[in-house]
């Protein structure tokens, strides 16, 4: 039913939201240049390894040796912008259709962190990930990484239809207060180093 749902709504919002992706496709291509949508190896449901779609939201800026500068550095205010409303993940609804990701669920982290999990936080690739979930709405990037895989194994144990749609409709409100987008003194989120948890 879960699936079902995720195809149909994605469907209908990617022919409905086709303007604004046009919209947001020039103002990249114009303030960031190419490529406009930002893709990346992300494991998913069971810890298959899939390419996530954003757009993107960074410049390319290197150093001397062609290491990419930090993050603080690469993200304009235009790209803070397109993070502010969420609308670098509008591309993730083309990974919904695909069935790669869900509407809700744990958000899809770097692979290189797959072997870093301890067994509990292992437990969040049991569903698809989501473009929000129950870690998003309590918090987003500036809650610890512990706290946000807390919350992702909650909704593993304690999913429904009922949980799906409160966390739908609590996203939309942290949208727009615009709250959690980044964790403190950082430009989005800190890397995960791992746990001594099992």
């Amino acid at each position: 039913m879960k699936r079902l749902l995720d195809f149909l709504i994605s469907f209908i919002m990617i022919i409905c939201l086709c303007w604004l992706f046009v919209i947001v496709g020039i103002l990249i291509k114009l303030k960031l240049g190419s490529p406009i949508v930002f893709t990346q190896p992300r494991p998913g449901k069971n810890g298959k390894v899939f390419n996530v779609y954003k757009f993107r939201s960074m410049t390319d800026e290197r150093d001397e040796n062609g290491e990419l500068l930090p993050d603080e550095i690469r993200l304009t205010k235009f790209g803070q912008l397109l993070r502010k409303l969420s609308l670098d993940e509008l591309p993730q609804l083309f990974n919904v259709l695909k069935g790669d990701m869900s509407f809700v669920g744990p958000r899809p982290l770097l692979v290189e962190y797959l072997p870093l999990y301890n067994a509990r936080q292992a437990r969040r690739h049991e569903v698809r990930p989501g473009i929000t979930g129950w870690a998003q709405v309590n918090g987003r990037n500036a809650i610890s990484w512990e706290q946000k895989f807390e919350y992702d194994v909650w909704y593993v144990e304690n999913r429904s239809l009922l949980l799906d749609i409160k966390i739908l409709f609590l996203t939309v409100k942290k949208v727009f207060i615009s709250e959690g987008i980044s964790a403190d003194g950082q430009a989005t989120m800190t890397k995960f180093t791992g746990t001594k948890e099992n």
